[in-house]
């Protein structure tokens, strides 16, 4: 057996942000995961994602502006895009050994399995761990329908050789309505099925609406209060059914892909050894991100019971926790404005409240509502659709809540971003003086009453 101060499980942005922590501090580190080490937002996530988003984003804009200036729509080769999308990819996981092997780090390869509440087997390894950090991320959750193991996930489509006619999206957030966008714009027909009233649940319903009819525009089909029942054939040649209105119905496709939702990867790691309590949504920690019944175990990252299942709280949480095994707890999760994108086309963006939080609050807010499309930015390109909604806090001027769909929309709430963490008032918002003509210079008109 190897005793080591902390074993890290995963290699993502939370695992590698506090084994760095604390190897730098000069405690000995193993590092485990069952997947390719650079963990999942390189290698099966956001960055392959968004390559993809490019070049239907390309095509996009091109087919909104024929007849403009664009005589021809350009076609995607799909096994172009996936030979440049592994350009990025298939580098990362020797990169990532190397990294490693480079700084002191002991790297194990296998499922992480504790067998006491300080030990871990990997493999025919067992290792013990003064502290124990888990950060091995999600997994798409079960469903629980005849003929689920026919789906694929999105690591499945991400990297798809052949790209079918036909496609079913299960599920109606923004995996489902990015992934929809994409292989509409690759030529193929998109059928998405959601089984609530409205999808994307949790940005703002009056953008989501303006959004959704933009792909129903374009071509996509977005079905709601339809739940799918089971899925039956062979790969290939699928029958999806769903029952809408207390029918069922079914629709074909040669590709259906798991779009509803994900769940803590933990099923193997057998936390129940460890004296590790877990939550709905993960590993239940307190404001150190440590566990709250095991406070020799940390938690960071997507399989944390805590901030979004976003890289960028990972990396926070990461680093948090980094801290922490090096100083003592010494530093605390904080309460923060958190931008996140839908990448669809356009791009939706959001931070802070909606308005629906914030009656729920009881919050005196002013709501500003803008339908962008008419404006410059949005009808230089032909933009089919573009908005913002702005939440202001009555009292004290600042913003509590920036929604905001269009192209450009995910660079400018990074602004709301800044200003809300800053505490920075709409007026003065309103006064500062932007690059001109920029999506950024329209701040001040998404703030005008």
């Amino acid at each position: 057996m190897q005793t080591v101060d902390v074993i890290v499980i995963g290699t993502g942005s939370a695992g590698v942000s506090a084994a760095e922590a604390a190897r730098e501090a000069g405690k000995s580190v193993a590092i485990i995961d069952k997947q390719p080490f650079g963990g999942t937002c390189s290698q099966r996530g956001c960055d392959p994602k968004k390559v993809l988003v490019g070049v239907a984003e390309i095509s996009a804009r091109s087919s909104w502006m024929t007849g403009k200036g664009i005589d021809k729509q350009p076609k995607i080769s799909w096994a172009d895009l996936m030979a440049f999308k592994r350009t990025f990819t298939e580098p990362i996981p020797d990169r990532t050994v190397e990294k490693f092997k480079d700084e002191g780090l002991k790297q194990f390869h296998g499922v992480a399995t504790f067998i006491l509440a300080d030990t871990i087997r990997v493999n025919d390894k067992e290792i013990k761990g003064k502290q124990i950090v888990i950060a091995s991320g999600n997994k798409p959750m079960t469903l629980g329908i005849p003929g689920e193991e026919l789906l694929i996930d999105s690591t499945g489509f991400l990297d798809l050789d052949e790209l079918p006619d036909e496609i079913v999206l299960v599920g109606g957030g923004y995996i489902a309505f990015e992934f929809a966008n994409v292989a509409m714009r690759a030529g193929a027909k998109v059928t998405i099925i959601n089984d609530t009233p409205r999808p994307l649940g949790g940005f703002d319903p009056d953008l989501v609406d303006l959004l959704v009819k933009t792909m129903e525009d374009a071509g996509i089909t977005i079905l709601v209060n339809a739940a799918v029942s089971g899925i039956s054939g062979k790969p290939g040649k699928l029958t999806v059914e769903y029952k809408q209105d207390g029918k069922t119905q079914s629709v074909k496709a040669g590709l259906a892909v798991h779009a509803a939702g994900r769940a803590p990867d933990i099923d193997e790691l057998a936390l129940d050894v460890a004296g590790v309590t877990v939550g709905k949504k993960g590993v239940v920690v307190n404001d150190y991100m440590q566990s709250v019944s095991n406070p020799a175990v940390y938690a960071c990252g997507d399989v944390a019971e805590k901030g979004l299942p976003l890289t960028p709280m990972a990396s926070y949480e990461g680093k948090i926790v980094g801290t922490n095994l090096v100083e003592g707890n010494t530093t605390k999760y904080e309460q923060q404005p958190v931008p996140t994108t839908v990448y669809a086309i356009p791009p939706m963006a959001s931070v802070g409240l909606t308005e629906a939080k914030a009656k729920e609050q009881g919050k005196k807010v002013k709501v500003i509502f803008k339908d962008a499309v008419s404006w410059y930015t949005s009808k230089r390109i032909n933009e089919p659709a573009a908005g913002s909604k702005i939440l202001i806090d009555s009292k004290t001027d600042e913003i509590v809540g920036a929604h905001l769909l269009g192209e450009g929309s995910d660079e400018v709430i990074n602004i709301f971003a800044v200003a809300m963490a800053h505490k920075i008032t709409a007026s003065d918002l309103t006064k500062t003086i932007y690059a001109y003509p920029t999506r950024s210079s329209d701040i001040s008109y998404m703030l005008k009453e």
